[in-house]
């Protein structure tokens, strides 16, 4: 082995990026609003660079010559995106809380499985003079990238998006580049990264090149502010540029049809805003999930970017979308694919978040870290609330404590919890040694996602205790965009958090919390574990939301299992952890969605789905109760039949009209005939 005279990136605290550009919002550069208004990403200064790439696979970083020794033409094949312990290299590995290597933080193991990648590529001649970036959407855990022989830098963060200039490296257009990449399965990064799912490496999701123009938008924020009338919208506008002081902006307004509503012109250096009002002004929601679009110009490049108007807020003891109270009827999403592991296709991703809507689901918690940016974009699409989560947990060390505790089989659960959780998060999140790469996951995190509307929530991560690392992250969120809430629910005394936060309590544990804690909502971010028969108890959950105005939902546990397909000659099967030999690991803990691993209906999503029907009917002495427990809109949409079951036989479907519901209120109306009784009640309960 040859070691190195300096302290390694992967395990040194000061180094978390390498010549790697500042986060920013997903989009790309099209060459006019035409092409830009297509989202094609193909039609954009855009180039692919996934496929099959060569790879070479070692036990440790340090068993490596350097590139100029080695002969990557003569390696194997691998697809990029992929993880490679799917491909035949290593073994997958399930531990749901503990670290897979001792704990020693920042330093990482000697023996520290390591990918090397190779291809090669080539530039069209259009792209002569333009900034050329290279951009890796997300690889497990580190990695350094050369291109032709030249180190151009380094980055870690799995779920984070990585971005280089890489135009000083490259060759005129049309000749052969090389492009490698050295990925490392851990770093120091990994210790703020111990999630409760496969233990998997590798450049996992999209690789690509795109051009920016010598002046162009390298960034921007789009921020529309509704007024508490709901009837008046302001739309803040940002822009960088670079190449120019200040430069001419073209910024577009087009209405949810495609037709240009409004244009303005502003100054690079400027904030520009767009005033929407009345009749033009349509509000997004998860039930009515209306988009417009914002097109910036400079220089005749374009970048679009679809927006909606919806207004978030805390007031008193809620949290109002468009100045209603919500119940989140959501679900905790890791991502996961039988065959890919964290590799999820697009139709796969997609597919998922339609099976949500089709099953009542109006709320996903990415858990616990970023996904994939068009996950983001199908929720502004289908409608669905997204709590955003930064790449960020810390779960092992409570183990470390746990184990150094003596009087621990003396202690209730909640004593010696409240005790270890104190002493755990001394190791980083109360650590200030470890601020720098607390305050990068909240800063990719937002710069990233900021301009999707369906993300209501920032969350700081998952159980990663608290300390000062979460307040400062907090307080970045908030002077950044003010606009949306901030969830973790790892601060039990709601000191840097919007709303408070519990993981599995009961109905009672609820009650009694809201009861004693009355300043401000309350959600369960976890809850209804899936595991094997469950979830269980959801009716009186949903219930105590409907009856509870504090009590504002919450998040199952979660919406797959994440088995592996695995054959054996003739035998194939969804394995779990130890079925690879892997240990330690923790079983079948990882078995506990609401689809299985080939994400089709379990009976618990189909259970989940009934319990939080939009609509509830009751028969009471021929009359029929029906409630209306949509936030935003009427019941027009829906037709109505009934008929007589008996056990002498059922009569046929009979059509009747439905009255029009109103959001939270309730229609009486007499059967047989379908007439409507003359009074509406409430969700309250009182006549109207």
């Amino acid at each position: 082995m040859s070691f190195p005279k300096q302290q390694p990136d992967w395990c040194n605290l000061d180094i978390i990026h390498r010549n790697a550009l500042p986060p920013r919002a997903h989009f790309f550069p099209y060459t006019d609003k035409k092409e830009a208004l297509s989202y094609d990403r193909e039609r954009a200064q855009f180039q692919c660079l996934n496929g099959t790439w060569k790879f070479r696979h070692d036990t440790s970083p340090f068993l490596l010559p350097g590139w100029e020794d080695l002969d990557p033409i003569t390696w194997a094949n691998i697809k990029v995106p992929g993880m490679w312990q799917l491909q035949g290299y290593g073994r997958p590995l399930y531990t749901n809380v503990n670290y897979p290597f001792p704990v020693d933080p920042p330093n990482i193991p000697i023996l520290n499985e390591t990918g090397s990648y190779w291809r090669q590529f080539t530039t069209p001649k259009a792209w002569e003079g333009q900034q050329i970036r290279l951009r890796f959407e997300g690889v497990d855990s580190a990695f350094h990238v050369w291109v032709n022989d030249k180190e151009v830098g380094y980055s870690q963060g799995s779920r984070n998006a990585s971005e280089f200039d890489i135009s000083p490296f490259l060759r005129e257009a049309g000749a052969a580049n090389t492009l490698a990449v050295r990925v490392y399965e851990f770093c120091d990064g990994s210790y703020l990264e111990r999630q409760d799912q496969w233990l998997l490496s590798g450049i996992f999701r999209d690789v690509y090149l795109v051009a920016f123009p010598a002046v162009s938008i390298t960034d921007f924020t789009i921020r529309p502010q509704v007024d508490e009338s709901l009837a008046k919208v302001v739309v803040h506008v940002n822009v960088s540029v670079q190449g120019g002081d200040d430069e001419d902006v073209l910024v577009e307004l087009h209405n949810p049809g495609g037709n240009r509503l409004q244009e303005m012109r502003m100054k690079s250096t400027e904030n520009g805003t767009i005033f929407v009002e009345g009749d033009d002004v349509q509000l997004w929601s998860a039930e009515k999930p209306t988009l417009y679009t914002v097109v910036l110009t400079v220089k005749g490049f374009s970048v679009a970017q679809r927006v909606g108007f919806r207004r978030i807020e805390r007031k008193g003891a809620n949290f109002l979308v468009n100045g209603r109270p919500l119940i989140l009827y959501g679900v905790n999403r890791h991502e996961h694919h039988h065959l890919y592991g964290r590799a999820v296709p697009y139709n796969d991703m997609r597919a998922d978040l339609i099976l949500m809507k089709q099953h009542n689901i109006n709320a996903l918690r990415c858990s616990h870290q970023p996904n994939d940016p068009r996950l983001y974009e199908v929720c502004d699409e289908l409608g669905i609330y997204v709590m955003a989560e930064a790449d960020l947990e810390t779960h092992g060390f409570d183990t470390v404590e746990r184990t150094a505790i003596k009087d621990a089989d003396t202690m209730d659960g909640r004593e010696l919890q409240e005790l270890s959780f104190s002493r755990a998060k001394r190791w980083t999140s109360d650590n200030p040694e470890w601020r720098a790469a607390y305050m990068d996951r909240a800063v990719q995190l937002v710069e990233r996602f900021k301009n999707y509307t369906s993300v209501i929530f920032w969350s700081l991560g998952n159980e990663a205790f608290y300390g000062a690392n979460h307040a400062a992250m907090y307080q970045w969120i908030k002077q950044k965009d003010p606009s949306r809430l901030v969830h973790y629910e790892g601060d039990r005394e709601g000191v840097t958090t919007d709303f408070y936060s519990v993981m599995y309590a009961t109905p009672d544990e609820l009650s009694n919390f809201v009861a004693h804690h009355t300043d401000r909502p309350l959600i369960q971010c976890e809850y209804g574990h899936a595991m094997g028969n469950g979830p269980g108890g959801l009716a009186n959950y949903i219930e105590l939301y409907r009856s509870e105005p504090r009590l504002q939902g919450g998040y199952i546990w979660e919406w797959c299992n994440h088995g592996l397909l695995k054959r054996e000659g003739k035998l194939s099967y969804f394995a779990y952890g130890g079925d690879f030999g892997d240990s330690p690991n923790d079983r079948d803990f990882i078995m506990d969605g609401l689809v299985f691993s080939d994400h089709s209906p379990t009976p618990g999503l189909l259970e989940y789905k009934k319990v939080i029907e939009p609509v509830s009917i009751k028969l009471n002495q021929g009359k029929l109760y029906v409630r209306n427990h949509y936030d935003f809109v009427d019941l027009s949409h829906l037709s109505a039949t009934w008929h007589l079951v008996q056990e002498s036989g059922n009569t046929e479907p009979t059509k009747f009209s439905l009255p029009r519901i109103a959001p939270s209120e309730e229609a009486v109306i007499d059967l047989p005939g379908g007439t409507m009784a003359p009074n509406h009640t409430s969700a309250g309960g009182q006549q109207q």
